[in-house]
C-alpha cells in the first residue's frame, strides 16, 4: 500500500472517529492526511468507499482478535466464549465502531447502517465457521449453524450491550455462565 493512501486511510479513520461519517468530508480527510483532495479520489472513488475499506479492515482484525482467543486444547464452549468476548471487547473499545454506531441510533446514516449491517454479517459468518468446525469434529451436536451462531451472536449483544441500558453491566464471568446455561448445554452431544 502506498503512503498517501496509508495518510488516505489513517485521516479518514480519524475524522470518522472524532465527528461521525455523515459529518466527514473529503475536504477535512485530505487535510487531516496533508494531500490534495483529488489525491483521494485517485485511491477511492467516494466517501462510502473510503468507509468500506476501512470497515473491511476492522473486520479483518477483529477476525485475527478472535482466532488469537481460540487455544486448540479448549473445548468448543470456552473457545466460542473466548473468541466472542474477544469480538465484543474489540467492538466496544473501538473508537470508530462506537462512533459509527452512535450514528446509527442517532442519525440513522444509511451507509452507515449498511456498513455496520455487513460487519455483523461478517462476525455470524466467522462464528458459522466455528460452529461448522465444531460439528464436524463432534464436539456439539448437529444443528443450523447460520442460526445457532446468529443466536449466539445476538446473545452475547443482548448480555454485553442491550442489558446495560437499564441495568448493572454482567461480568464477564456471569455472561458466560448465561451463554452456557441457554445456549451451549443444548448443542451439548
Amino acid at each position: 500500500m502506498s503512503n498517501k493512501k496509508k495518510q488516505i486511510i489513517d485521516a479518514a479513520a480519524k475524522s470518522f472517529s472524532l465527528f461521525g461519517y455523515k459529518a466527514t468530508t473529503m475536504d477535512q480527510v485530505a487535510k487531516m492526511a496533508n494531500v490534495g483532495k483529488g489525491t483521494i479520489y485517485t485511491f477511492f472513488k467516494s466517501k462510502e468507499e473510503l468507509l468500506e475499506h476501512i470497515v473491511s479492515s476492522i473486520i479483518s482484525e477483529i477476525k485475527r482478535e478472535a482466532d488469537a482467543a481460540i487455544d486448540q486444547r479448549l473445548s468448543f464452549n470456552e473457545n466460542v466464549q473466548r473468541a466472542l468476548q474477544r469480538i465484543f471487547m474489540f467492538r466496544k473499545q473501538h473508537a470508530l465502531t462506537i462512533k459509527l454506531l452512535q450514528e446509527i441510533r442517532d442519525i440513522g446514516t444509511p451507509a452507515v447502517r449498511d456498513v455496520m449491517k455487513r460487519l455483523d454479517q461478517e462476525m455470524i459468518a466467522y462464528i458459522r465457521e466455528k460452529i461448522e468446525e465444531a460439528m464436524a469434529k463432534g464436539e456439539i451436536r448437529s444443528c443450523d449453524a447460520e442460526l445457532t451462531a446468529f443466536l449466539m451472536f445476538k446473545m452475547y449483544i443482548a448480555l454485553n450491550i442491550d442489558w446495560e441500558k437499564e441495568h448493572e453491566p454482567l461480568p464477564p464471568q456471569k455472561i458466560a455462565e448465561l451463554f452456557d446455561l441457554y445456549l451451549l448445554q443444548g448443542l451439548s452431544p
